[in-house]
């Protein structure tokens, strides 16, 4: 079941947006008993409905725009007679995460960055309705028998790339324990286990502050390899959702059984993020030792500290040691407060 709703995360996605054609106006002569030369009364056609799309919170992949592509509105239906005006189409609302970037996919311009909540654009408009023969009668033309169609609606190709906002983003090898501690700080549950894997989807998780609406939004992001700033393993398929998080978690195994030397595994970290830009080498970062949880895990977080110059931050996910203090930490740096 697990790996079922990881393989429903989507971050790029191709749609097709069709808006409703407009519907035609009517050619109606007016027919009353005892009304001779009634005149002209045929109605308006209704306009299409537009596309719309939506940025909503409660939404954390495209999967579903991946499994219905083609977004369709419904057209405007035709006037009638007596004067009556066809009824608009429907529009359609197309529910996105917030952090959807939608470009034109002939173009490849930016149309929009839906980087809150509840923000919309109209990707695609729909058809005005044509008039009916009742806007054609004229001092000289008392009794017009034409009419117009209506205008066909507006179809545009999508490309939408999603980019997660969240306040922090968690950073390191696969089996830094991104995941351990992301289950354990907030209500996530991505998957867990006690051997080597790295997540193959974003986790968004919220730190619940326990006063009033104050919390901070957590990414647990698939774990970075050597050369994922260029290509490599999930490449910037990952890198790409950290590039609007506040604050970077930099989580490195310092326990007994870690698969690399921590000082080696923090600079493989720091280099992938200098190449990849975008500014993230400058964004406020934590570093923390994960699973330290006997002597020689804190007798090797401490080594770790000295040789890369930082202070001493040492957790245990597993226990809740220091997990306090991380939050205290990660509250500070989100209010832009100077990091450690």
């Amino acid at each position: 079941m697990a790996q079922k709703i990881e393989n429903m995360f989507r971050d790029e996605a191709v749609m097709i947006a069709s808006a409703g054609d407009g519907g035609a106006g009517c050619s109606s002569m007016h027919r009353e008993k005892y009304v001779n030369m009634g005149g002209p009364d045929g109605g308006d056609g209704g306009k299409g409905g537009d596309v719309v799309m939506l940025a909503d919170r409660q939404e954390n992949s495209l999967f579903r725009i991946t499994r219905n592509h083609h977004a369709r509105a419904t057209p405007g239906q035709p006037g009638g007679g007596n004067n009556r005006s066809g009824r608009g189409g429907e529009d359609l609302i197309v529910l996105v995460p917030v952090g959807t970037q939608i470009y034109d996919a002939d173009r490849g311009n930016l149309l929009v960055d839906l980087d809150e909540d509840g923000m919309t654009l109209v990707v695609a408009e729909g058809g005005k309705g044509g008039r009916g023969n009742a806007r054609f009668a004229s001092a000289t033309v008392q009794a017009p028998t034409h009419f117009e169609g209506g205008i066909a609606g507006e179809t545009r190709k999508l490309r939408l790339e999603l980019k997660l906002v969240a306040d922090v983003g968690l950073l390191g090898l696969p089996n830094a324990g991104k995941s351990t501690l992301l289950s354990r700080m907030t209500a996530a549950r991505p998957r867990v286990a006690d051997y080597p894997f790295t997540t193959l989807d974003p986790s968004l998780g919220i730190l619940d502050l326990g006063h009033g609406d104050r919390n901070l939004v957590m990414a647990d992001i698939p774990g970075l390899i050597e050369g994922a700033s260029d290509g490599k393993g999930l490449g910037d398929q990952f890198l790409r959702h950290i590039e609007r998080t506040n604050v970077l978690l930099h989580l490195v195994d310092c326990s007994p059984m870690a698969d690399a030397e921590p000082v080696e595994a923090y600079h493989i970290i720091r280099g992938e993020i200098k190449a990849y830009g975008a500014n993230l080498e400058t964004r406020p970062t934590l570093v923390i030792a994960t699973k330290i949880e006997d002597e020689e895990g804190k007798e090797r977080a401490k080594e770790f500290f000295a040789a890369i110059d930082r202070p001493l931050f040492a957790i245990s996910a597993a226990t809740g040691s220091g997990l306090d203090r991380l939050t205290a930490e990660l509250v500070r740096l989100v209010d832009g407060e100077e990091e450690l």
